[in-house]
């Protein structure tokens, strides 16, 4: 059986063949380029969730900055034209609180007429309500058919309609879809639970752009969803009455029974779009009818304080035609 070869021994002389350079070893199995390939494509993932973030923040500034006194401090000059001005709290008034009274009963007393079907627990309760309103008529049940809207207009000379502002990345607005509004005339009203300086609004307030701040201090929050939604309705729930409801809730959902109830989607004005719509503050006064409180879209948060409801409602500050949409000043400087 013939024996195997021995095996062949380097001669002492001769040097170790050369490895191959690391470099090489990489780029033949693939693995350097494919960790460059997933840091480039995790520095891109990071880069993209910090552009999202600041995005995010800028934002959320935007629409903060306005509550940050002292980022309104150093920019009042810059924003003057997007400002309003009055001269002492007592003159922040377009119309007078009667004026605003006669408006609000008027609407509020056609859109109860325009439903009374709607409102027998309440003509139950209290017969000479039905007596003021009178029955039904067959033209004011096609009314209500129509809807708030269509009785809105026939009372005001105007109607309201939420969509996408002209102005840009303003989100939604509101512009006055039929007929026209004369000047000094309540076209709108900001919705929201009120509450008073010392009550508790820290939760409800993070990340809200709808808190609206009265002259004296009372806040008014028109967020209709999450808490601020929740506490809405408690509210609401907690202040019936019987068949009385002391406030709409209506406006909480895409059919709101009082179609003036959407102020807090009024943008603010612009350099190039000045204001034609301004705040004016009204408390309602105890002799409001009770039957038509239900259009209301505010509740006192606590009503532990007897004190009159605070609502604010939007004055034409100019006459303002079909197609047009409302902008006010979002800021008022009182000297």
């Amino acid at each position: 059986m013939p024996r195997p070869p021995p095996p062949s021994i380097p001669s002492p002389s001769a040097p170790p063949a050369p490895k191959p350079p690391i470099a090489s070893r990489y780029a033949n199995s693939g693995a350097l380029p494919g960790r460059r390939l997933a840091a480039t494509h995790g520095g891109g993932h990071v880069a993209g969730l910090r552009g999202a973030m600041l995005r995010g923040l800028r934002r959320r500034w935007a629409a903060y900055r306005y509550r940050f006194v002292p980022w309104l401090a150093l920019n009042l000059r810059r924003q003057r034209r997007t400002l309003r001005y009055v001269p002492e709290s007592s003159q922040d008034k377009i119309i007078t609180d009667e004026a605003v009274l006669e408006t609000l009963l008027r609407a509020f007393a056609a859109l109860f007429a325009s439903d009374l079907g709607r409102q027998a627990p309440v003509l139950a309760a209290r017969p000479e309500i039905g007596r003021k309103y009178g029955e039904p008529e067959p033209g004011r049940c096609e009314e209500a058919a129509r809807g708030p809207q269509e009785v809105l207009f026939q009372a005001l000379g105007f109607g309201l309609a939420r969509r996408h502002s002209s102005l840009p990345a303003a989100g939604t607005g509101v512009f006055l879809s039929r007929g026209g509004a004369r000047r000094g005339a309540v076209v709108a009203m900001y919705p929201g639970t009120v509450y008073r300086k010392h009550e508790p609004i820290f939760f409800q307030s993070l990340g809200n752009p709808f808190i609206f701040r009265c002259i004296d201090g009372v806040l008014i929050d028109g967020n209709d969803k999450g808490l601020s939604r929740a506490v809405y309705r408690s509210c609401s729930r907690r202040d019936q009455l019987g068949p009385f409801q002391m406030s709409d809730v209506s406006w909480l959902t895409a059919a709101p029974q009082n179609p003036l109830a959407v102020g807090q989607y009024v943008n603010n004005c612009s350099y190039e779009k000045a204001a034609n719509v301004c705040y004016q503050e009204f408390d309602v006064p105890s002799c409001f009818p009770v039957e038509l409180k239900q259009y209301l879209p505010n509740i006192v948060y606590s009503h532990d304080i007897q004190s009159p409801l605070r609502c604010v409602v939007l004055v034409t500050l100019r006459d303002i035609k079909q197609g047009e949409e409302l902008l006010s000043n979002y800021y008022t400087v009182i000297n």
